[in-house]
């Protein structure tokens, strides 16, 4: 071992932990990079891999009935390479142990073969066969949920008779890796699931014999994916096609990709900021250790050491560091990554889920953190190999100070001498105190960014749950009903209030944009499900016209007074311009709602109405639920309190995890940052200290000149981490908005304050250990030593 190697090590041993506190930030750093980019990559690779050899559907449609020799007809369409042709019908369920009715979408398999599109991967069992008419495969999840097992059973409403089914096999599908139920937020697979019959026994059971309501369809991989569903619509216009739609429409798919949009950006802002703070710390350290190593730089090149082998002896200190964090941040990385994958497996239904561990992500996340450390360093570094042999052997010149803030000083005389001390000192490193403070801030901004989404959640489920759909439950028809059926709806035992309501599917059009949504029918006085203006106030639908939710007005440009071009799919596709009247908040979906009666005139057909919204008595949920499972017209109930639990249990338990990383994240920086900017204060003026203890001063008295300058520091991060923490939180939310759901963006002062006391600990934590070194200085050795 050289001596410079040599002195490296004591280096590194002497100030092991100032060492320690820097790989602590760039080992977050490395880790988040690991968690992100290794997250976005398992997700995706696992996601292509089961579309491929499960053979997913590139493109879909509904219709209402259309005869089975059509096959040859979308099979000879350009660019098409298979495809299914399918009964899919919503059910209810009975199932045992449960007093609430189920959902299910029951959909037909071949009665022979493997379905061209939309394959099933067989868990356990054996798929249910044609010529034993009670069999079904069910999902994975679903059948967790219930416990069962090949050869459990459970009753379901087909058709308007319950049967008995039994369990042959449990499945999972590409098509519903998310399955989410209607009027569900997050997937419930105890209220939700989908089971598969062979098609000849569910074409029995719904009248639907050499028909087929529903398609799915394989593309070659340079197919024109527009001009195949335009083919496809035109084919289905005469059965009521609903229109064709992509994998982006697919409801399963959309959240998968939400969520790889999600990792993304948790890639692209986070690690930044340690990588930031890190390089910032590293930069300190060193130029401290340069300048108190003046004398022994100059003899090392007074004796014949180079220029760039010292500067590469500092080098290899900054690069120990890194590889310190970078090992640290590879295996919270790995541990936390296989921990984001058991998360990703309650949500998401794959038969398999590989947390990847590429040698060239570990590559990528070391190389960026060396770089940022080194980056860090160059300036320090330069100053070596820049000294002079003989300049670096006379020790600095000492720095000039001058009046502060006033020639005479008397805006400063209420401070005592010890207070002014401390406040110069930040005067004369101006930048340094400045590069302190703000990686203080980024602290507390992490934290304003966790626990911002606490305040977010809530204020979301308030609105959508109280303030807009405040029905007890969602009954669904399965097919469009004459308003008779409310009165009907109104007589079932436990219901207090009815309101219709009738949803149609339709695509938006403005110049060249579109969205393909539904319309929502709202009656004139609407009172369980209430539209919200801007303010979230509730406002009565107009005689005419579309009320448009912010984020469709914004993604098709349109305003107030506007023409939308209405393509009307369960009529042909017929093309109506129609003016937008108001703009209103939704936090779900793509909404837009229209008047009852102008919807009905719209469409045609005469008044019709889709399900009915209620309120419930609660001491009569057992007669309600009752009444429901023999109620053959009700295809699906959506239970607005269970939705609503769930919904926070699920995101309670996502924030809870994320709050718990971001939090731990934030007190790594902050004692990082003080407790590094701390010792480096104490090696400056530890004879300066010393000689006040010399002349007299309490120990107390001494360590105030340290603790007023951190506190002064930490003092002045509180406001510039809440301004950092708001844009990051904005950010944020701009960053997960989609299609799907939007967080609304609400940050409650308690927020800022909670995560101000939680750096303010850090901090005073920090400070208490420098202040034990303080009270333990060496006096006679301190002072011995040449400034």
């Amino acid at each position: 071992m050289s001596i410079l190697d040599r002195k490296l090590l004591r280096d590194i041993l002497r100030m092991w932990a100032q060492v320690l506190a820097i790989a602590l930030v760039m080992a977050c750093g490395v880790a988040t990079i690991v968690i992100a980019v290794g997250g976005y990559r398992s997700l995706e690779q696992t996601r292509t891999a089961f579309y491929d050899r499960y053979r997913f559907a590139t493109v879909f449609s509904g219709l209402t009935r259309a005869p089975l020799h059509l096959r040859e007809r979308m099979a000879s369409i350009a660019g098409v390479s298979g495809l299914e042709l399918r009964i899919v019908k919503p059910v209810l369920l009975d199932m045992p142990g449960m007093a609430e009715p189920a959902t299910a979408i029951a959909v037909s398999i071949p009665d022979r073969g493997v379905p061209a599109a939309n394959r099933l991967y067989l868990r356990i069992g054996r798929l249910p066969e044609s010529g034993r008419p009670g069999e079904v495969a069910v999902t994975e999840r679903f059948a967790a949920a219930h416990r069962m097992a090949p050869g459990s059973t459970f009753d379901a409403i087909l058709n308007g008779r319950k049967r008995t089914l039994t369990v042959t096999g449990i499945v999972l599908t590409p098509e519903y890796i998310y399955a989410l139920g209607p009027g569900d937020m997050v997937p419930d697979p105890r209220r939700f699931g989908v089971f598969f019959m062979p098609r000849a026994v569910l074409a029995g059971i719904f009248d639907m014999d050499g028909a087929f309501n529903d398609v799915a369809i394989r593309t070659q991989r340079s197919a024109d994916i527009q001009a195949i569903e335009d083919a496809v619509d035109l084919v289905l216009k005469p059965f009521g096609g609903t229109g064709a739609h992509g994998r982006a429409d697919q409801i399963s798919h959309a959240f998968l990709d939400n969520e790889l949009v999600q990792l993304r950006a948790m890639a692209t802002v986070i690690p930044p900021v340690f990588l930031f703070v890190s390089a910032f710390l590293v930069n300190m350290i060193l130029s401290r250790l340069i300048v108190l190593e003046r004398e022994q730089i100059g003899l090392m090149k007074a004796v014949g050491y180079g220029s760039a082998a010292i500067g590469w002896h500092y080098a290899k200190l900054t690069l120990v560091i890194a590889l310190i964090g970078i090992a640290i941040g590879a295996g919270a990385g790995n541990w936390l990554g296989h921990g984001l994958t058991t998360l990703y497996a309650r949500f998401f239904s794959f038969p398999f889920l590989i947390f990847q561990q590429s040698l060239d992500l570990y590559a990528i996340a070391a190389a960026t953190s060396a770089l940022a450390a080194l980056l860090g360093a160059a300036r320090a570094i330069w100053s070596v190999v820049a000294l002079p042999p003989a300049v670096a052997m006379q020790p600095p010149a000492p720095a000039r100070y001058r009046a502060f803030l006033t020639s005479d000083g008397n805006l400063l005389s209420p401070f005592s001498q010890l207070t002014i001390m401390a406040l110069r000192h930040l005067v004369r490193w101006p930048v340094r105190s400045l590069l302190t403070t703000l990686g203080t801030s980024l602290a507390v901004a992490l934290l304003v960014t966790a626990l911002f989404s606490f305040d977010s959640i809530a204020f979301m489920v308030d609105t959508v749950f109280f303030r807009a759909e405040r029905q007890d439950a969602t009954l669904s028809f399965g097919v469009e009903q004459p308003p008779r059926a409310l009165q009907s709806v109104a007589a079932i035992p436990g219901v207090l209030r009815a309101e219709p309501f009738r949803a149609t599917a339709v695509i938006l059009h403005h110049g060249f944009r579109e969205r393909r949504l539904v319309i929502s029918g709202v009656p004139r006085q609407a009172d369980l499900a209430r539209v919200l203006d801007l303010n979230l106030d509730p406002i009565g639908p107009p005689p005419a016209g579309l009320m448009l939710s912010e984020r469709v007005a914004s993604l098709l440009h349109l305003r107030i007074g506007d023409l939308a071009e209405v393509e009307l799919l369960e009529k042909a596709h017929q093309m109506v311009r129609i003016p937008v009247t108001s703009i209103v908040q939704s936090y779900v979906g793509l909404a837009v709602y229209m008047r009852a009666e102008a919807l009905d005139e719209l469409v045609g057909g005469g008044p019709r109405i889709s399900g009915v919204r209620v309120a419930i008595d609660p001491a009569r949920l057992g007669d309600l639920y009752t009444a429901v499972k023999q109620t053959p017209v009700i295809a699906s109930i959506a239970l607005q309190g269970i939705s609503r639990q769930r919904f926070r249990e699920t995101i309670g338990e996502n924030i809870t995890i994320m709050t718990s990383v971001y939090t731990a994240l934030a007190v790594i920086i902050a004692f990082g940052v003080v407790y590094n900017s701390a010792r480096i204060q104490l090696s400056e003026r530890a004879r300066e200290l010393a000689g006040l203890r010399v002349l007299g001063f309490t120990r107390s008295e001494v360590s105030s000149v340290l603790l007023i300058e951190l506190a002064s520091i930490v003092a002045l991060a509180q406001p510039l981490g809440w301004i950092l923490g708001y844009l990051f939180s904005w950010s944020v939310v701009r960053g997960f908005e989609s299609d799907l759901f939007r967080i609304p963006f609400v940050v409650n002062r308690s927020t800022f304050a909670l995560a101000s006391l939680i750096v303010l600990a850090v901090a005073t934590l920090s400070a208490l250990i420098v202040r034990r070194r303080i009270d333990s200085l060496d006096l006679v050795r301190v002072l011995k030593t040449r400034d």
